[in-house]
């Protein structure tokens, strides 16, 4: 006879701990089933194992979503508050970083979250079976009946927390998918976000040198939204906050436009230079807004012209403001799924 259980949550990642243990604390009999080994291997990897947990600015205009009444509605349950309350309970110390990202610091990592999560869930006396695959799922007058590697269960109320096709290397699957399809739920094509971009081959090659250099940018995709964050030059091509955040918004084909210069005021810098030290090349005067290694791929692309600055005349010099200030750059692609979360369209 298969076990009895109020919920069973599939997936043991942040949702579906998250979701286990709060139905717990509702006193429902819970099982969570996971096929990995052990339970949120994407936690322990996130934030260079730091974990970016939360933020304090959080919105249902932070999201991507077809339907924004739902997030306001989730938002409004359970708050990023509450969640920082729990980690201020366990003692778990963390600190603020750019745009009220918190991070956990010091002795404390992402596997204090992991732990966090998984002492709730036996608070809350939540069964959990690992390395636990799901051969099939029906539909049952009283609920659902699972069919496990090890037994079969039933249950009143069916998570299915299972994730994205993300990092297929930690396990990820499009095991969701299958599942809302055999239930008839819409699945909507799915497409790489926060994510990486490759860049064509010629561009490629040029920015190669550029590896590890980070400079702070101003990200524009086509639609017009805007992330004013760091840039990461890669060996495969784009990465960095501002990079991850509009890859997003981008589709296939489309370039994007880069503000290099955010934090300077460019035109007075040439125009001040050139007063003041007209025989200093373009070269030298712009390596004291940007790495001068970048600089020098910008010139021996034909992008600039290096001459004194004596040399240029003011159209000139506006046309090298509006260049730094509105670079265009067309991604070949994204890294995939193979680093990121995805998103639906």
């Amino acid at each position: 006879m298969s076990e009895k259980f109020d919920v069973i949550v599939i997936g043991a990642g942040a949702a579906g701990l998250m979701c286990a243990a709060e139905a717990g604390k509702r006193g429902r009999r819970v099982l969570v089933v996971d096929h990995a080994k052990k339970p949120g291997r994407k936690i322990l990897i996130s934030g260079g194992g730091r974990c970016n947990f939360t933020n304090y600015d959080v919105s249902a205009n932070n999201f991507l979503c077809n339907n924004p009444h739902f997030v306001k509605s989730a938002l409004s349950q359970y708050t990023n508050w509450d969640f920082i309350s729990m980690v201020s309970k366990y003692g778990i110390e963390f600190e603020e970083r750019d745009h009220g990202q918190l991070f956990c610091v010091n002795d404390h990592t992402a596997k204090d979250i992991v732990s966090m999560l998984l002492e709730e869930c036996q608070q809350a006396k939540v069964e959990q079976r690992y390395r636990c695959d799901v051969h099939s799922i029906e539909k049952t007058d009283a609920g659902f009946k699972m069919h496990l590697n090890t037994d079969e269960v039933e249950c009143d109320s069916l998570v299915v927390a299972t994730g994205g096709l993300s990092m297929p290397k930690l396990g990820a699957t499009p095991f969701g998918y299958k599942i809302a399809e055999q239930f008839g739920l819409s699945v909507m094509p799915t497409t790489a976000g926060l994510v990486p971009f490759t860049l064509h081959k010629e561009d490629k090659e040029a920015f190669a040198e550029l590896s590890g250099i980070a400079i702070p940018a101003e990200i524009t995709a086509q639609d017009g939204t805007l992330f004013k964050e760091a840039l990461l030059f890669t060996h495969r091509g784009l990465s960095g906050p501002s990079v991850l955040q509009i890859s997003s918004f981008w589709k296939a084909g489309q370039s994007v436009s880069i503000n290099l210069v955010p934090e300077v005021d460019v035109a007075e810098l040439l125009a001040n230079s050139r007063e003041k030290h007209p025989n200093q090349s373009l070269k030298n005067t712009l390596a004291k807004a940007l790495p001068k290694r970048f600089v020098e791929v910008l010139i021996d692309r034909k992008e600039l012209e290096d001459k004194p600055l004596k040399q240029f005349n003011e159209k000139q010099l506006s046309g090298i403001v509006e260049h730094l200030e509105n670079w265009k750059i067309a991604p070949n692609g994204t890294e995939g799924y193979r680093t990121v979360i995805f998103l639906t369209h």
